[in-house]
This record gives structure tokens, C-alpha cells and sequence, in this order.
């Protein structure tokens, strides 16, 4: 059980990240940023959270020009707030992906970019990162190729072949041991369906999600599958992101909307929980789900 002391640290860092994101988000220019009242408002609530890691996820793929700009600007200026350390890239062309290959003008992109493949582009097809936290603590950061993962998939007549990808996952996910454990993939693990009763949630690739359930995931993140960015299915946390070539949607009272798909993820990783706020591009917050480590969690 945590102590008072540590909900009141959690619940001190929520206010202060929640205030910073209000005063960036309100910024009108360029100029503004550099307000010297903003500036020591910025240095306070880092001094308040500085050992917790910030990172931003977003769905690449093609866009307009003037949309894949502004999507970039917005991305900007969170990172240069917030000090992100990388960036997870939910492509299917790895690292041909259009809006990767546009951040030269942009400084406070040019951090490492981790970007999904599906076997079509260049790069690393699947890989670990393992990304340093406080206290000694390590964020497992497996990234993989669905596309070579659902060739995996048991036939009909129940062969199944283990390729090279899926002995690599196993090994890795046996291997290693991070305090936090997220797989990136460009395809969804599950599906939705709507129906009367309420939403019903499919596995898409049982034998993978069982793997990773095994082996103690906390999230996966991909494309959206359904209309929520997120959602708990067992002891994984499904995190989706919109993109370009999805099609807008309403389901009761969610309405995903055109623009809405170019907008990104802020995550805040801390040693108890991982904060998600979904942005879209007019800079406001518009969702936050919050995972912590013990499997309590809030929206």
C-alpha cells in the first residue's frame, strides 16, 4: 500500500503537469514562449517532476503539406516544454515514413524516433529499447513487425510455424525484465464490435496476446481500433492512434472526427504510473487515461 506521502507526490505532479499544459496550450506565437513568467512556471514544474521521462506518439503516413506542418508545429511545441526524449512513430513504412522525414525544422523533434514497419519499409523491421528511469528503474520499449507476426498465425490444418520474429519476441520479452513494458506495433491486437448490450471486444491475434499477457505488458500501442484511444482488455492497456487514412466516425456520444486525426499522444512515465493526453491539432487536451503500476487505474 502506498503511503500518504507518495499519493500526495502523485497528486502534486498531476496539478503541476495539468497547469503546464494549460499555459503552453494557450501560447498564441512563437514570442510568447519566450514570457519570462511562463519560463519560471515551465523550470517549477520540471524541478517537480524531473525524473519522470516524457515521450510523444503519433500515427505517420501521408498528409497534406499544411496539415503534416501544423501537426509537426504542435508536436514542437509540447517537446520543447516538456523535455520528450523520443518519439513512437505508428507507420507502415518504418523509416520512409513522410512525416518522420519532415523534421528538419523542427529542433526539439529531432530526438530518436522509434517507428513501426510492416515488412514494405526501410529500417529495422523489430527491436528493444531500453529507456532509463529513475532510482535504477527501466521502461522496456519492444517494438514490432505485425505484418511478419500475423503470417504467424496457426493455419487451418493446425501447422504453425515459430518464425525468426516471433522466437525473437519470445526471447526477448523472457530475457529482459523492465518496470514498465510497452510493445509498439502498427496493427491492433483487437476489434470492436457494437452491439446492443454494449461493446464487445475481439482478440485479433490470440497467440500473441496471449505472449505478451504471459510475460507481463502493461500496454500496447498501435493504430486505433476502436472509437476510444483507450482501452483495458485483460492486464494490457490498448492505446490507439488516428491517422490520415482513417475514415471519421460517431458512436454515441465519441465523434472522431477528420481533424482529430492529426492529433498526437504526451506520455508521462513516472515509477508508479504512465499519463496519456491525447492532443488534438487545435492544442487542446481532449482525453487522459492514467495506468499505474499495481493494475488501479483512472480516467
Amino acid at each position: 500500500m502506498e503511503t500518504p506521502l507518495s499519493w500526495g507526490w502523485t497528486l502534486a505532479t498531476q496539478i503541476s503537469l495539468c497547469i503546464a499544459l494549460i499555459i503552453a496550450f494557450n501560447i498564441g506565437g512563437d514570442g510568447e514562449l519566450e514570457n519570462s513568467t511562463f519560463n519560471k512556471n515551465t523550470m517549477k514544474r520540471r524541478a517537480s517532476a524531473a525524473a519522470d521521462v516524457y515521450f510523444l506518439s503519433v500515427r505517420g503516413g501521408f498528409r497534406p503539406l499544411e496539415q503534416q506542418t501544423h501537426l509537426l508545429k504542435q508536436m514542437e511545441k509540447v517537446a520543447k516544454i516538456h523535455d520528450v526524449e523520443f518519439v513512437i512513430n505508428i507507420s507502415e513504412f518504418g523509416q520512409d515514413d513522410p512525416l518522420q522525414m519532415g523534421i528538419a525544422h523542427f529542433p526539439s523533434l529531432k530526438v530518436p524516433w522509434y517507428t513501426t514497419n510492416t515488412s514494405h519499409g526501410l529500417g529495422k523491421r523489430y527491436f528493444l529499447k531500453q529507456i532509463p528511469l529513475q532510482a535504477g528503474k527501466i521502461l522496456d520499449l519492444i517494438v514490432v513487425d505485425t505484418g511478419s507476426l500475423q503470417a504467424d498465425l496457426p493455419k487451418g490444418n493446425g501447422i504453425y510455424t515459430e518464425s525468426e520474429h516471433l522466437r525473437w519476441l519470445t526471447q526477448t520479452l523472457e530475457e529482459t525484465d523492465g518496470d514498465w513494458r510497452i510493445v509498439v506495433g502498427y496493427d491492433s491486437l483487437i476489434a470492436c464490435a457494437e452491439l446492443r448490450d454494449g461493446k464487445k471486444i475481439n482478440i485479433v491475434n490470440k497467440s500473441i496476446y496471449n505472449i505478451y499477457t504471459k510475460f507481463g505488458v502493461n500496454a500496447y500501442m498501435s493504430k486505433q481500433a476502436c472509437a476510444n484511444h483507450y482501452i483495458r482488455e485483460g492486464s494490457i492497456s490498448h492505446i490507439g492512434n488516428l491517422g490520415p487514412a482513417d475514415e471519421p466516425f460517431a458512436n454515441g456520444s465519441v465523434i472522431v472526427t477528420r481533424e482529430m486525426h492529426n492529433g498526437f499522444f504526451l506520455h508521462r512515465v513516472g515509477l508508479l504510473e504512465i499519463v496519456s493526453y491525447f492532443i488534438n491539432p487545435a492544442s487542446v487536451v481532449m482525453s487522459r487515461s492514467i495506468l499505474q503500476q499495481q493494475g488501479k487505474e483512472f480516467m
